[in-house]
């Protein structure tokens, strides 16, 4: 489904339950609502889940320009009135979290809780964002592809799951290099660290036990951060747990909720 929100058309899926609390997914860098497949469909046999493609992924716009995390939070703000949900809770991994934070700030009577996968409320440095832009200006997404895909996935799902790893590997560089640069740029730019201390919603930090991107310390003190937090670690998984540890995450969350 397509809904347009202040010029930009996002890519969004209903499914699971019709009734009970819905659970909002957010995903992270260079990837797209296939990232929560196995997830969703956990926690919809008692939830109602929405999905969506950020502004310059998957099948959403990708507007020109570099984004900001207010932009995201005011592209779900518009998504969650287009379809009429008051409140819900969020569960962003990566950037996808820093979104949710953001919103959350913002918006706190609209979300009900929190679980933030994988992420923080800074995530690398000015430098680390602008070398990773000039390097996908000039060669395109597949000249990162490896470096990014070695910090997704463990070396044993790498190894045992050859077909996974590729079909990944297609989403990442598939993804419009300009909606992925815009993205670094919020990132770059986006620096929570001065309003996570006044989150009081719930939250459950969670984190692969094996992330080189976003490593577990960096979640631990997340959570250290926010008000109203507890942090645990999911075993044998990179950056994205919703692909090596769907039944693990989804446990995790079911207990959160």
């Amino acid at each position: 489904m397509f809904v347009t929100i202040a010029g930009t058309t996002l890519h969004y899926q209903v499914e699971g339950a019709k009734t009970g609390t819905p659970i909002v997914f957010l995903n992270s860098l260079g990837s797209s609502l296939c990232i929560w497949d196995e997830v969703a469909a956990r926690l919809g046999k008692s939830h109602p889940i929405l999905r969506y493609d950020k502004a310059g992924h998957g099948l959403s716009d990708c507007p020109p320009g570099a984004y900001s995390l207010r932009d995201h939070s005011h592209d779900l703000l518009g998504l969650l009135d287009h379809l009429q949900i008051e409140s819900a809770v969020l569960v962003g991994v990566s950037v996808g979290g820093m979104i949710a934070l953001d919103f959350a700030a913002s918006y706190a009577q609209r979300v009900q809780k929190l679980v933030l996968c994988d992420t923080g409320a800074k995530i690398g440095t000015a430098q680390s964002w602008n070398d990773r832009i000039a390097a996908v200006e000039s060669n395109g997404l597949a000249a990162i592809a490896q470096a990014v895909l070695a910090r997704w996935f463990t070396a044993d799902f790498i190894q045992n799951q050859p077909a996974q790893y590729q079909g990944y590997a297609n989403m990442l560089v598939r993804t419009p290099a300009q909606g992925y640069v815009a993205t670094c740029a919020a990132l770059r730019d986006g620096d929570l660290r001065t309003v996570v201390p006044g989150i009081q919603i719930p939250a459950l930090v969670l984190c692969g036990d094996a992330d080189l991107a976003t490593p577990p310390a960096l979640g631990q003190e997340l959570a250290s951060t926010l008000a109203n937090a507890s942090f645990a670690l999911i075993e044998k998984a990179g950056h994205l747990p919703s692909i090596e540890q769907p039944s693990l995450l989804a446990e995790k969350i079911l207990a959160f909720l």
